[in-house]
């Protein structure tokens, strides 16, 4: 997977007749490049009209927002890791910050969507996170480093190895206050430490991305900093031409 990563959390946005839209004023304003990885994470409903739409550009990777903690079963309106796979997802998102402070998503559920995930082929993007509360009373590494650990808890080394991690302070997520680029590179460095110690040399070169309140005035500056890989973005994602824009910036 090229470093930098790109991707694009629509959250509860953009349907069907819109994501195709999106796609075709996107790929009018970026065309195939090198050096990078493109992600998008539409809702469940509109997976497979992005598939389909970004079906001749295989350099763009598509993912769902959420699966769950079964492979099969009486969960109405939930969505298996094995059907996101077979609508043509590639990647999920696991511990969002808004699943887990909305939905009460816990770190042992983590653990299990990232071990059915990879069961299923899909690549996780495990999301970790401290409150602005935990922030504040200095426990921002010890929060993320057990989110980290709990999520990659049924995961043998190699498999640790094929998991992504998105650091997404919760306090800056929808609130336009963003991390520093220092602050980022803090965390990461101690998110990669744990990933060396998890899976062994593969845990040096493990993306990391950064996300919370990204835009295209602080991406470039967020991205040269120390350990961050890439970027995971919210509403700056949400028009085509911006987000093309920050992509190749």
């Amino acid at each position: 997977m090229l470093k930098p990563i790109y991707a694009a959390n629509w959250k509860m946005n953009l349907g069907p007749t819109e994501a195709r839209a999106f796609a075709r004023a996107f790929l009018a304003h970026a065309p195939r490049g090198d050096g990078r990885t493109l992600v998008f994470f539409p809702p469940a409903i509109t997976v497979t009209s992005v598939v389909e739409a970004l079906h001749d550009r295989p350099d763009i990777m598509v993912g769902v927002q959420n699966i769950h903690t079964e492979a099969a079963g009486a969960f109405t309106g939930e969505t298996s890791a094995g059907m996101a796979r077979d609508a043509g997802a590639r990647m999920v998102l696991v511990g969002h910050s808004e699943r887990r402070h909305v939905f009460g998503e816990t770190d042992e559920q983590t653990a299990r969507k990232c071990a059915l995930a990879l069961q299923a082929g899909l690549i996780p993007m495990l999301c970790v996170g401290e409150t602005l509360d935990e922030r504040e009373a200095g426990l921002t590494e010890q929060v993320v480093l057990r989110q980290l650990r709990a999520g990659l808890a049924a995961l043998e080394p190699a498999q640790i190895a094929n998991v992504l991690v998105a650091y997404e302070p919760v306090w800056a997520i929808g609130t336009g206050r963003t991390a520093t680029p220092d602050d980022a590179s803090q965390v990461h460095a101690a998110i990669r430490r744990t990933l060396r110690e998890l899976a062994g040399d593969k845990g040096a070169v493990m993306p990391i991305l950064y996300g919370g309140s990204v835009n295209r005035g602080n991406a470039k500056l967020l991205l040269a900093a120390p350990d961050v890989d890439g970027l995971l973005v919210g509403g700056a994602s949400l028009d085509a031409g911006n987000w093309a824009a920050i992509v190749q910036d």
